[in-house]
């Protein structure tokens, strides 16, 4: 049984949904290596989070982006957590719907996802800076 782990940073992205798939596998030469098995993505952020969805169609992600709006809102009256700015709490609120992390299998050295998924960084503030995630594998030769 093989277990490796390693955190990568991620560059600073616009607010938005964005695909990293690629950019993930690039940096785990160690997939290689494994035949089935596990890959866990963890970031290590509270205001931006992971998801699986459809990596063909770019206009899935500026839905997401534009429905998560709706649906968490800037300025909201009752929010009290205000002191990094309008999109601060919307963002933690945004992440915690979606989630920090992702779990994905590998069979022969690859990411086993279907024909129309990627692996999405969603990026929930105006300004974020590079964000940092953790990626643990666990599989056999």
């Amino acid at each position: 049984m093989i277990w490796y782990q390693k955190e990568i940073r991620l560059p600073a992205v616009q607010r938005g949904f964005h695909l990293i798939t690629d950019l993930i596998e690039a940096q785990l030469p160690e997939l290689e290596d494994i035949k089935v098995g596990i890959a866990h993505i963890f970031i290590k952020h509270t205001s931006a989070s992971l998801t699986i969805n459809e990596d063909a169609d770019p206009t899935v992600r500026q839905d997401f982006e534009s429905h998560f709006n709706q649906m968490v809102p800037e300025n909201a009256s009752y929010y009290r957590h205000t002191s990094e700015g309008p999109d601060d709490m919307p963002a933690h609120l945004k992440a915690a719907l979606l989630g920090s992390s992702v779990t994905v299998p590998i069979t022969n050295g690859k990411f086993n996802l279907g024909t129309w998924q990627g692996i999405y960084l969603c990026e929930h503030r105006n300004h974020a800076s590079k964000r940092w995630i953790v990626v643990t594998l666990n599989g056999s030769k």
